[in-house]
């Protein structure tokens, strides 16, 4: 007897619906082709075991699995259910006359119970697309694949359930998601908020023009300055993530399997990669191809943290995805591409030793040990870091004040007061909807100066042997800082502010 049944595999974030052909026939052997992973080739140990502990049996015949289309790659182990329901339909255990109604996933263990997969969230939302009833899955994904409206999702702790279903009409509990309720959760209480951060009001300042206007920042300063519990709190203060943003950053997570008995993420995601990753891990890949690091950072921050410590390889492959906001992918038989739109945070020490430019302490780097250190940085990649700050240490008795410095939500709403303005400002341009993303046409149009303001750019430059490099940044910047004081126009003010954040492009720093 034939049976179909339905999966469904995911390359990058999307997913392609997978016909599981079962035929059981006279003979004897189990056959299963389409292109299966090795984990895939094993699932008839877990579903042999798994049937004879729930009442039931792989039957002693010639059982023929056949994952279509047959020329695409399978992989993992969650089409052990897909398989068991198919074999036990096809050779007549059960019945099941709606099971070409529903996608069917889940992982067996050796008792018939099931274990989380990835990609629940886009798994649904392709199920949806392509007209089926509903989607059946293990009960730890069920809320995310839940949140697809229009699908009726069942979540299932063990086979035995879903024998039950189909073979006795036993009902199954429908999972349902309040989508509002889900985006709207915990979006005005951040975990890190900037009240709990002492003194440091210029720095604060600074990650709030970033945060308005989507700037790359790097924080400059000895050990124990501060940087990792400032950059940690610079999502708080992001604009709340919109709907489509939200349901982008939760599929790009589902993939990797993150949202273990989660629904919708609300909160921006925040990355903080060890120094000693590799390039596949940061910008993804590998065999099956999976979403890195700065992926898993899309609409959030990816922090690096002691940037002058990672690999010089693999900052480098960075440079693109921060240039396209995206990530492509190419192996032989496909390509897949995965969003990754973040704001890059970094810090560093201003030398080896960790001292350099503190007063109070002593200079142990030679000046060849300090060029060899910032030279790990490229001009390239700190090119496309807008904004360079130095954080110095809090004394003594800023730390001890009882006083709570100004909250999150506070400067929060400043901040999307000032994307508001730039989101009406770039209507009808192409991936462009907040200042950092401008290119040079852009900047000429909406940063134009008046002759004071050019005179002041123009000494400034001579001055303080600023780069090049440095003209677009602060021009960015200060259309930044402007939209913060609701100016149509960009005054020698902003341009004097925004001067300040090109630590690095000064003499006697990267030389």
């Amino acid at each position: 007897m034939l049976t179909k049944v339905f999966g469904s595999a995911v390359f990058g974030v999307e997913a392609t619906t997978i016909t599981v052909e079962v035929n059981v026939d006279i003979g004897v052997g189990y056959h299963l082709v389409g292109l299966p992973d090795n984990a895939i080739k094993e699932s008839n140990y877990r579903i042999a075991a798994a049937l004879k502990n729930n009442g039931y049996k792989i039957p002693g015949k010639k059982i023929t699995l056949n994952l279509a289309p047959a020329d695409l790659r399978k992989e993992g182990s969650a089409y052990d259910l897909t398989l068991a329901m198919g074999i036990l339909t096809a050779s007549d255990q059960i019945r099941a006359e709606h099971l070409e109604q529903f996608i069917i996933m889940g992982e067996l263990s050796l008792d018939g119970s099931l274990q989380p997969i990835k990609g629940a969230l886009p798994i649904a939302i392709k199920a949806k697309e392509e007209g089926f009833k509903g989607f059946i899955l293990p009960n730890d994904n069920a809320k995310e694949a839940a949140i697809v409206d229009g699908l009726e999702v069942y979540g299932v702790d063990n086979i035995a359930e879903v024998i039950a279903y189909f073979d006795k009409n036993e009902p199954l509990e429908r999972t349902v998601v309040d989508i509002q309720e889900e985006f709207y959760k915990n979006l005005d209480f951040p975990e890190f908020d900037f009240s709990d951060v002492k003194g440091q009001e210029s720095i604060k300042r600074c990650m709030e023009i970033a945060a308005a206007g989507g700037h790359n920042i790097i924080l400059i300063g000895p050990p124990g300055a501060g940087k990792t519990m400032l950059a940690k709190r610079l999502p708080s203060i992001l604009p709340p993530m919109t709907m489509s943003e939200a349901l982008e950053t939760t599929k790009i997570h589902s993939v990797v399997g993150k949202i273990k008995n989660m629904g919708l993420m609300s909160q921006r995601p925040f990355r903080s990669p060890h120094h000693t990753i590799s390039d596949v891990a940061l910008v993804g890949g590998g065999a099956y191809p999976q979403p890195g690091e700065i992926s898993l950072s899309h609409n959030g921050v990816l922090f690096l943290d002691e940037l002058p410590e990672f690999k010089r390889g693999v900052l480098e492959v960075m440079r693109q995805p921060l240039e396209d906001r995206e990530v492509t992918i190419s192996r032989a038989r496909f390509t897949v591409t995965y969003p990754s739109s973040f704001m890059l945070v970094a810090s560093m020490n201003p030398s080896p030793g960790g001292y350099f430019n503190d007063p109070d302490a002593p200079v142990t780097s030679s000046p060849a040990e300090m060029q060899r250190y910032l030279s790990k940085i490229s001009g390239p990649l700190l090119d496309r870091i807008d904004i360079h700050i130095e954080v110095t240490p809090v004394p003594f008795e800023k730390l001890s004040e009882d006083r709570k410095g100004e909250g999150s939500v506070e400067i929060r709403k400043r901040v999307t007061s000032a994307r508001e303005i730039q989101s009406r400002r770039f209507e009808g341009l192409e991936n462009v909807h907040y200042n950092a993303q401008m290119n040079t046409k852009q900047i000429r149009e909406f940063c134009q100066l008046d002759k004071a303001s050019k005179t002041m750019l123009k000494n400034a430059m001579e001055r303080l042997n600023l780069s090049a490099r440095a003209y677009d940044r602060i021009l960015k910047v200060a259309r930044t800082i402007a939209d913060l004081e609701r100016s149509e126009a960009v005054h020698g003010n902003h341009i004097g502010e925004a001067i300040q954040y090109r630590s690095l492009d000064r003499e006697g720093w990267l030389g």
